[in-house]
């Protein structure tokens, strides 16, 4: 888009609008036009998110890797591999600005969940299973009763995300479907911290304790890494936010 005078509008070309990032200046976290939305899995800080996020699932994966498997195996594997589709479908998504780039980005964010939603679901059939002969305790450790949390809140916030997008009637209709959308975003990133504390209190468990011996510090490292990589491409704009004169104010 250019100016009148025929020079290109820069916030234009770098797809800043009214989505200023959290950190960083304008356009630093949005997809440009005409670039592949795969580059919103790098764009910006996403690279430091993608670090710690795939250090994360290789140290839950090499914990376990490393020891004779067994039925529980399944559990961390699979959790950790639904955390990290999880982690994409935020990336995806977070750079979009225009209808046609949240459309695909959406598309991409929900199929991402899904997989990553099936991933969790088969985690939680396994330690259910796991736990469902005598002398195993449940949600007896601060790892499980986070687990639980998560499980339950991440699995509603799908049904919220789906419904509100793609079955607006239920909620009476597009314009008040489209109202919560702030409320999932910040539900989505709270939900992803709490995952992130459960994998971290599972180095904890008396499985890592005594088989797996996973770190505590790599672990929590790994977390703080995913949300120094994500929380700064949040975009103001999208939870009714502006920045004016150095503050953060709610947009008018």
């Amino acid at each position: 888009m250019a100016s009148a005078t025929g020079i290109p509008d820069l916030n234009a070309v770098r797809g800043a609008g009214e989505d200023e990032p959290l950190l960083g200046r304008r356009g630093d976290a949005a997809q440009l036009e005409g670039e592949p939305i795969w580059k919103n899995l790098w764009l910006g800080t996403a690279p430091i998110a993608q670090a710690g996020i795939f250090i994360l699932a290789a140290i839950i994966w090499g914990a376990i890797l490393s020891h004779d498997l067994i039925f529980f195996s399944a559990h961390p594997l699979l959790n950790s591999a639904g955390l990290l589709l999880a982690t994409q479908a935020a990336l995806i998504l977070q750079p979009t600005h225009t209808p046609a780039q949240k459309r695909t980005g959406t598309l991409l964010h929900a199929l991402l969940h899904l997989f990553g939603l099936a991933s969790l679901l088969a985690g939680l059939v396994v330690i259910e299973i796991n736990k469902a002969g005598p002398g195993h305790e449940h949600f007896a450790s601060p790892h499980a009763i986070l687990g639980l949390t998560f499980y339950i809140t991440i699995f509603l916030q799908a049904v919220v995300g789906f419904t509100q997008y793609y079955t607006p009637a239920l909620y009476g209709g597009v314009d008040n479907a489209k109202a919560i959308y702030k409320y999932h975003r910040v539900s989505g990133y709270v939900i992803a911290t709490l995952g992130l504390a459960t994998v971290c209190a599972s180095s904890w468990t008396t499985y890592s304790l005594n088989v797996g011996h996973i770190q505590h510090w790599a672990v929590i490292v790994a977390s703080v890494l995913v949300l120094v990589g994500v929380v700064p491409r949040i975009k103001l704009s999208k939870f009714g936010l502006r920045r004016s004169g150095g503050e953060i104010r709610l947009s008018t």
